[in-house]
């Protein structure tokens, strides 16, 4: 049993999960999720919080910087741009899943 301490280290580790039509797909498929992640942690760490948190069995992580993007503020003022993050794709072991979405 993990103590509260690392749970919220963990859950500060993973921020959410990416929900969109490509990563529910590979979910199905290739048992591949997506995750939002800290950008300070690395594969070992992420792993690790996945495993914890859901209670499954991580095979690989890959992950990857997502670069800001320029966006309009609006008329007047010169474009800004959005944050950089860090995305995790998590592989599980055959047979382990993460309920991501809440159905009922």
């Amino acid at each position: 049993m993990l103590s509260n301490e690392e749970m919220n280290r963990y859950r500060s580790i993973v921020l959410q999960p990416i929900v969109t039509e490509k990563s529910m797909g590979q979910a199905e498929e290739l048992n591949k999720y997506h995750f939002r992640v800290h950008p300070d942690a690395n594969k070992v760490d992420i792993g690790r919080a996945i495993e914890a948190l859901f209670d499954v069995r991580v095979l690989s992580v890959n992950t990857m910087m997502v670069r800001g993007k320029s966006r309009r503020r609006s008329y007047r003022y010169r474009p800004g741009k959005t944050a950089r993050w860090k995305k995790a794709i998590v592989t599980l072991e055959t047979g382990d899943t993460i309920e991501l979405i809440e159905t009922g």
